[in-house]
């Protein structure tokens, strides 16, 4: 094994330790919180985003579609 291929390993095993790093930092989308309601538009509450991860509607829209199960 010559310079050049112990240097292409490296390369390699870094490449995986910082993609394996970056996979394990992503936030899964289902734990992501839009800041407006993807019914009405109007902006969620901070709060309610804080306190409901991966909220996605307001408490009316919210409301309307537990009214409607």
């Amino acid at each position: 094994m010559d310079k050049a291929d112990i240097a292409q390993d490296y390369i390699e095993w870094r490449t995986e330790q910082a993609l394996a790093a970056r996979r394990a930092m992503q936030v899964p989308a289902s734990m992501l919180c839009r800041a407006e309601c993807e019914d009405c538009g109007e902006e969620i509450p901070a709060a309610r985003r804080e306190r409901l991860p991966g909220v996605t509607t307001c408490v009316a829209c919210q409301t309307i579609r537990e009214g409607r199960r």
